[in-house]
């Protein structure tokens, strides 16, 4: 029940970024483009997004345990070292550049293109970089 959960939330997560356009490159390259024709609607859904988690951590939180696990698993690492820093650098600059970010490239896998290609190549390539790179600590 737990991968079938998974799956539906995926589903769901996938027709969301759909449905508001994030599948399409143009927009995040157009929100970075202040000085341009700049277009705000990735502002909008990273809001709703950060909205509804902000609410939806505070009421599933209130429960004894998960529906699926017998505890929550969160994180408890609260520093910022060299590699969190770095991967989040990373990030942003190939999402930067490319206009995809994991959810929307793999959700757009369906209307493959080069650009999309590349960055999947290079999504993939970091993972296995960032487990060569051993963590210290």
């Amino acid at each position: 029940m737990k991968t079938v959960a998974g799956y539906i939330a995926g589903l769901i997560f996938g027709l969301g970024l759909a449905v508001s356009g994030m599948t399409d490159p143009s927009r995040v390259l157009g929100f970075l483009d202040l000085f341009g024709a700049w277009d705000p609607t990735l502002m909008f859904v990273l809001g709703g997004a950060v909205v509804t988690n902000f609410i939806g951590y505070r009421l599933v939180l209130r429960r004894p345990n998960p529906l699926f696990a017998e505890r929550f698993q969160l994180p408890t690492r609260q520093e910022l070292d060299a590699r969190l820093i770095g991967g989040s650098a990373l990030f942003g600059i190939g999402w930067g550049l490319s206009g995809y970010c994991p959810g929307p490239a793999i959700a757009s896998v369906g209307g493959l293109t080069a650009p999309l290609v590349a960055m999947l190549v290079a999504m993939v390539a970091g993972w296995f970089l960032a487990r060569a790179i051993p963590a210290r600590g």
